[in-house]
């Protein structure tokens, strides 16, 4: 909704815009370190994805204007950058997602695991199977993305969280939205 001008004060609200409204300023950082790292950028603007109400009922990620966002720097468009929370066995976990300006994923991060077994699913050897994988590509923990032994619950929620994103990202851009 909002497109700023790059500057460490807006870096910082626009950061707020794009990860507030109560997200831990831990996950705020640890999303910000990526998308820097990711993009190679250190100043960068964000504007949040709006999906109307009736779409978004339809959709298997719900957007909202604070969890999926355009990456930006001056005008020029690097990327997509979403973070969401996936179930483990008794909590949650805090994670997200980069896509490129061709929205293929370029990198995926578990950014807080709250679980004391199932954390291998943070390890960036599992984590780049879904490298490359766009909103024409389904993933499945049954079929095509490895199983990690004692991490079962936390494999299957985050491929069906990948795989509800990449289907939403496929009917975005269907819509031209994206």
């Amino acid at each position: 909704m909002h497109l700023f001008k790059p500057t460490y004060g807006v870096l910082l609200l626009s950061t707020f815009l794009l990860l507030g409204f109560g997200l831990p300023k831990k996950v705020e950082k640890r999303v910000v370190k990526e998308v820097e790292r990711t993009f190679e950028v250190s100043d960068m603007s964000f504007k949040s994805i709006i999906v109307d109400e009736q779409l978004n009922a339809e959709l298997p990620s719900k957007i909202t204007e604070n969890n999926f966002n355009s990456v930006y720097k001056n005008d020029n468009l690097l990327g997509y950058v979403f973070v969401d929370q996936a179930a483990s066995k008794t909590a949650k976990f805090d994670y997200l997602v980069l896509f490129n300006s061709q929205l293929e994923i370029v990198n995926s991060k578990v950014l807080i695991y709250r679980e004391e077994y199932g954390g291998e699913i943070g390890s960036k050897r599992w984590l780049k199977q879904f490298f490359g994988k766009t909103g024409k590509d389904r993933v499945n923990f049954e079929t095509n993305i490895d199983g990690i032994s004692g991490a079962t619950i936390s494999v299957r929620s985050m491929t069906t969280a990948i795989d509800n994103l990449l289907q939403t990202v496929g009917v975005l851009q269907e819509k031209n939205i994206l």
